[in-house]
């Protein structure tokens, strides 16, 4: 199957992004260095490629963001620092030195639509609960985003200034584990539809919705007659064992809460191919003057549009 083209509305979007480690293996397994490392990172990748961030989880094989971005080539330059940094301080951590992630993130753009946006929040929320993994959001002990947005805190991680480390043990130096660390400190911003809310009623918006997981979590497990893997077993996953059966659906190409909203935004992506696949058949007939659509990634040409400035650093 073809890969469908990046694509952001005029105007930015939120989008979901999604990515899986290789073969599914537990190269993300909980831990609090991967923990504070794996903050640091997407704190340090926001700061540099601005991106407002609104949610994120990371279980042992796969994570989960919510960004609200400008045009794909923002996202696509936010991400590609984020993977490339957590694969190889992850492989580090883990002895891991072959290909770390399946195939490149998967992002979905989210409608405009409270319902929409809300749904998409409350789906990472439950992460941890909704695998029968813990029975509480804030019990997952990786990174998690619950415990932050509940509480109002901006998280902090370690960021590891690996070249000044490697050029310090190049001159015969020992240096301490933590000498070429910085802090880094990620910003969550409200939702896109939950903007205009105070702090206070943002916070509780939130805690409604965890409320919510965990009392659907206790009833399903008491239902079933099943409890939670628990904390103990999943510190105790083999980094480079791999689940037995993987669950494989198919994404749908947005998320939206009316089929109105679903039909704009498939009608504007339709626009969107239709225009790129027009130009690359000019450029393939040497027609140089060929007009690719705002916001695409033209094959060997520069992204057309607009191209965000980053922090020095």
């Amino acid at each position: 199957m073809a890969r469908r083209l990046r694509f952001i509305p005029e105007g930015g979007a939120l989008v979901e992004v999604t990515c899986r480690t290789i073969q599914g293996r537990f190269l993300l397994k909980p831990s609090e260095e991967l923990k504070s490392i794996i903050i640091g990172v997407l704190a340090r990748a926001q700061r540099l490629f601005p991106v407002d961030l609104h949610a994120f989880v990371f279980l042992s094989n796969h994570y989960h963001l919510l960004l609200s971005v400008e045009n794909a080539l923002q996202m696509a330059r936010f991400m590609n620092y984020l993977n490339s940094n957590l694969a190889r301080e992850a492989g580090r951590l883990h002895g891991w030195r072959e290909k770390f992630w399946g195939r490149r993130y998967h992002a979905i753009v989210v409608s405009e639509e409270e319902a929409a946006q809300m749904d998409r929040l409350r789906y990472l929320l439950a992460h941890g609960c909704k695998e029968g993994l813990v029975a509480r959001p804030r019990e997952w002990p990786g990174a998690h985003c619950a415990e932050a947005l509940i509480e109002g805190q901006d998280p902090r991680g370690l960021w590891f200034d690996r070249t000044r480390e490697y050029v310090a043990r190049s001159r015969g130096e020992k240096p301490d584990c933590l000498e070429h660390a910085t802090s880094e400190t990620m910003r969550l911003k409200p939702l896109p539809c939950w903007h205009h809310l105070s702090e206070k009623n943002y916070r509780s918006r939130i805690g409604e919705l965890v409320s919510q997981i965990e009392t659907e979590t206790a009833s399903r497990h008491a239902r079933e007659g099943t409890q939670p893997l628990g904390v103990a077993a999943i510190l105790a996953q083999d980094p480079h064992g791999r689940p037995p059966g993987m669950k494989k659906a198919l994404a749908p190409a947005f998320h939206t809460a009316t089929t109105e909203a679903r039909r704009e935004l498939v009608e504007a992506y339709a626009w969107f191919v239709g225009a790129y696949r027009n130009a690359a058949e000019k450029l393939r007939g040497d027609d140089f003057r060929a007009s690719f659509p705002t916001g695409s990634f033209p094959s060997r040409l520069p992204f057309v549009g607009w191209t965000p400035e980053l922090v020095p650093g």
